[in-house]
């Protein structure tokens, strides 16, 4: 497996685990410590963390799979970003109830956005 290849699939699996890990602690241990809509967000920054590691993945094999498509390991990366801007910053804003932390939010939803259309503007390009 390639470098690029290996550092994102093992990258998307470490994000699993966080995922997993935070889900978990969310589920249990925050349970009746944060209000519900802030459980609520925390939650949906576990389902975003865990799909898109998913998706870190996914791009890593792709990495592998079509050498010559340049912009995958970019996009690869652009989703790791995501992740801890769009989940770390839904993490820290339901943990502190600082709401001002919600409008770095959008930001990693960009990236989500502009490295599946990377993904895909490399598929459909590559030989």
């Amino acid at each position: 497996m390639n470098a690029n290849a290996q550092q994102l699939v093992a990258s998307g699996a470490i994000l699993a685990f966080l995922g997993v890990a935070l889900g978990a602690f969310g589920a249990h241990a925050l349970k009746a410590r944060l209000a519900a809509d802030m459980l609520a967000v925390y939650q949906t920054g576990v389902q975003y963390n865990l799909w898109h590691a998913l998706g870190v993945v996914l791009i890593g094999i792709l990495v592998q799979l079509l050498p010559g498509a340049k912009w995958l390991p970019v996009a690869g990366w652009i989703m790791v970003a995501g992740i801890v801007i769009f989940s770390g910053s839904l993490y820290a804003l339901s943990l502190s109830g600082v709401r001002v932390l919600g409008a770095v939010t959008p930001l990693g939803g960009v990236a989500f956005l502009l490295a599946w259309g990377m993904v895909a503007y490399a598929v459909l390009k590559a030989d």
